[in-house]
Parts: structure tokens; sequence; C-alpha cells
């Protein structure tokens, strides 16, 4: 009689890491519900028991604060931009690192756009949450020296260092025109808003 194979139990996830996977169920019914989202929602998107989510979290402000950390901070972005190809022409370079940015700021709008619609007011009259680590000039510095890499392979072409070029495309990015494409900008940016003159 064969003996029953042992079941071992798969290591447990430390509180960190079981805040970071509630964090990661949780942000998508966030933007969709706001602060109408409940635990029990979060719960089952989670796959986990209700009560998990208080071991980690003292409650559901907690929660949702974290989440709009989570939503500011620039790690999707910086990685989407680091995984440009540098062999790409710069317009092409740029036009994505613009829609990277892009699909960040929307993300981050979007949910802070509606905890702030559906009253959650903590980070108002407490502590306001900050990305990690540590505040936003830290996290448009990583953003920008993301911008400055992509743009290392054509600086000696640039008028300005590259990291100066970076911070310029950066600003134009966040104060662009609805009327503007991605394409658009990059040629405005590149080459200015008068036509060249035919020879």
């Amino acid at each position: 009689m064969s003996e029953k194979p042992v079941r071992r139990r798969a290591p447990g996830m430390s509180p960190e890491e079981r805040r970071a996977m509630i964090v990661a169920a949780a942000l998508p019914l966030v933007a969709e519900y706001g602060t109408a989202v409940t635990t029990s929602q979060i719960a089952r998107a989670a796959g986990i028991g209700e009560a998990t989510i208080f071991r980690v979290f003292a409650d559901k402000d907690e929660l949702l604060d974290a989440c709009m950390v989570e939503a500011m901070r620039p790690d999707h972005a910086v990685t989407e931009i680091a995984s440009i190809p540098l062999d790409q022409p710069l317009a092409e370079r740029l036009a994505d690192a613009a829609d990277a940015l892009s699909a960040h700021l929307a993300r981050m709008g979007t949910v802070a756009g509606v905890l702030h619609s559906t009253g959650h007011r903590r980070g108002e009259q407490g502590v306001r949450p900050q990305p990690q680590p540590g505040s936003r000039e830290a996290s448009m510095q990583l953003i920008g020296d993301a911008i400055a890499d992509l743009l290392e392979p054509d600086e000696a072409s640039l008028r300005l260092p590259a990291e100066t070029v970076g911070k310029v495309f950066l600003g134009l990015l966040f104060v662009r025109p609805a009327v503007l494409s991605t394409s658009q900008l990059v040629e405005v940016f590149l080459h200015g808003a008068i036509k060249e003159e035919s020879a």
C-alpha cells in the first residue's frame, strides 16, 4: 500500500507582498466605483477572504489611500519608456514615450478624480499620500531620467543636454492641447511650428 504524498502549503506572502497584491486587485474597482467599492468586492477580485484585507490595512480608507499612492507611482511609465528600443528613429522613440506617459497620467487622473468625486477626502485632512520614494519631485525625476536616456543616442544633434531637452518634452506633455495627436506633438517639439522653406 503506497503512502499518500505529503501536501505542502505554498510559502505565505509577507505583509508587504499581500498589501501589493490587494492594491493591484483593488485599483480597477476603485477606478470604476470610487469610494462605493466594497471590501467584499475587492476580496473577491483578489481571491482572498475579506478578513485578510484587514490584516494588512487598518480600514478601507487606508486601502483607498494605498490605491492612490500606487496610481501615482511612476514605475510603470518608467519601465515602459526603458523598454523602447534605442535603435528606433528619435521621433518614434518620443512618440512611444509620450503614449506611455499619457497612459500613466490618465490612470492617475482617473483614480484621483473618482476618489475625490465620491467623497474620499482623507488625503486632504491628514498626511497627503505620496508616491514612493516620497515626493512628486522624485517621481518626475525618475521619468525625466528615463526620457533623457531615450534621447542620449542623439545628444550630439541636440541644442541642449539630453537631460534638459527631456524636461522640456515632459513639460510639453503636461500642457498638450487635446487637438494635438502624439505624432503632431513630437513633430512640433523636434522641428518647431514653422514649416521649412522649400529649396
